[in-house]
């Protein structure tokens, strides 16, 4: 019977070990380069007389894998990196995989992303790396 009891201690003892780990490998921070702001797509919209399109991309990340987007999909890793038009959207491209009225609203709801005020350049807007950024000329934390 004694030889049971060891043994039950050593697994309990090995489930903690193996517990502290994960727990250590799973929230450990981790240097991290993803931009989880605004994008703000320009590229076609000013020149159509729309207001420019923001993309909420944190928004988006809390749901999905990069790969859905930037693999599956076909986003490369660029504000205004993508030949992105309405006429690819409707088409089931780009946004239109999922804004189809099926899975996300549709394109019929024009102001829901098309809010930017207009001439608003594409960019990456409100990211977390912009807003952790040190301005130039004050230095490091102290």
């Amino acid at each position: 019977m004694k030889q049971f009891a060891w043994a039950a201690g050593i697994r309990r003892g090995l489930a903690t070990v193996l517990l502290a780990v994960a727990a250590v490998v799973l929230w450990a921070p981790v240097d991290s380069h993803a931009e989880y702001g605004d994008v703000v797509i320009n590229n076609y919209s000013d020149a159509a007389g729309m207001r420019p399109v923001i993309f909420p991309h944190w928004f988006h990340r809390i749901r999905f894998r990069c790969k859905v987007c930037h693999a599956d999909l076909g986003f490369q890793f660029k504000a205004g990196g993508n030949e992105i038009s309405m006429v690819k959207i409707i088409d089931g491209q780009f946004c239109g995989a999922c804004h189809n009225g099926d899975v996300a609203w549709s394109v019929e709801n024009c102001n829901l992303c098309h809010s930017a005020k207009p001439g608003t350049p594409t960019q990456v807007h409100e990211s977390t790396i912009q807003k952790l950024a040190v301005p130039a000329g004050q230095g490091g934390r102290k």
